[in-house]
């Protein structure tokens, strides 16, 4: 079956026209013109705007681009393309596509770093990462031996990290292979997407527990640490309450439980894809209205 043409748009709409076509309210139509969202709207003799086709095709790109690419960024991309500068619109959109991106580098990370906690061996006394020693009273305190029974260091290596020791036998045993340095709490909060305030919400919360570096008292993040904090980002995202996120966290150091995460990372996959989705139906339409559309 041959699909109908589309019916072509009078050369002459009234805001309640836009309106209709966009499903807004004409007051909203008004204000898109005056923000430059809209490009220049002629006047009649009394004042009235006088709206084209030109005009409903500006306003159905610029609410497509909003769904995907938020208000902000639409309005900035319009105001551009009304400007004669397209390339800053299409810089806008590139920044925009490069945040969505690090949003799913981001996401895998966290999904891998789950699997590395909750596949390892969580049983009594384990030293799987992120999980307190037997006895000890941290939460997130670094790998084996890191922490002896009955220490309340939180988050810290032990004295002996690093150093060699001595075997059953009393033979030496060769030192552990240095770990990764430690980032600074302006690194990690780059590095996971949040302020610096977040993560010391975090640590108060009782969530994050950071070692600390003797002389200054400077925050020092181990992989664990950074691990928790994707996760706590996660959960964030998620919805879920700072009192939410401690039985969580607490269920998957101490017994492998990941469910609540494991949903949590499929909740933010789709809502990645359904933005993904807005951003390309968006940007077709800008690109239908910058190939010819804006004639009117």
């Amino acid at each position: 079956m041959t699909p109908r043409p589309a019916r072509p748009l009078p050369k002459a709409l009234r805001p309640i026209d836009l309106a209709r076509m966009a499903g807004v309210s004409t007051q909203l139509v008004r204000d898109y013109a005056d923000a430059g969202i809209l490009p220049p709207t002629p006047r009649t003799p009394s004042g009235y705007r006088r709206f084209a086709p030109v005009h409903g095709r500006a306003l159905l790109a610029y609410r497509a681009l909003a769904k995907g690419f938020g208000p902000d960024t639409a309005r900035a991309v319009m105001r551009a393309v009304h400007a004669g500068e397209v390339p800053e619109a299409l810089r806008l959109l590139d920044a925009a596509h490069a945040e969505l991106h690090a949003e799913r580098e981001a996401l895998r990370e966290t999904g891998e770093a789950l699997a590395d906690v909750a596949g390892g061996d969580v049983g009594a006394g384990s030293a799987s990462v992120g999980t307190a020693s037997a006895g000890s009273a941290s939460v997130g305190s670094a790998s084996a031996g890191s922490a002896s029974a009955g220490s309340a260091s939180v988050g810290s290596a032990s004295a002996a990290s690093g150093l060699a020791g001595s075997g059953p036998t009393g033979a030496p045993v060769a030192a552990a292979a240095p770990s990764r340095p430690a980032l600074t709490v302006g690194e990690v909060a780059a590095r996971v997407g949040v302020r610096t305030s977040a993560l010391r919400v975090w640590e108060s919360a009782g969530l994050l527990a950071p070692a600390r570096e003797r002389g200054t008292g400077y925050r020092r993040y181990g992989a664990a640490d950074i691990r928790d904090a994707r996760m706590i980002t996660m959960l964030r995202q998620a919805g879920y309450p700072l009192p939410a996120i401690r039985p969580v966290l607490d269920g998957l150091r101490e017994t492998g439980s990941s469910e609540a995460l494991r949903a949590a990372l499929a909740r933010r996959q789709e809502e990645l894809t359904r933005r993904s989705r807005a951003m390309l139906a968006g940007a077709g339409l800008l690109d239908g209205y910058l190939g010819g559309g804006r004639e009117a």
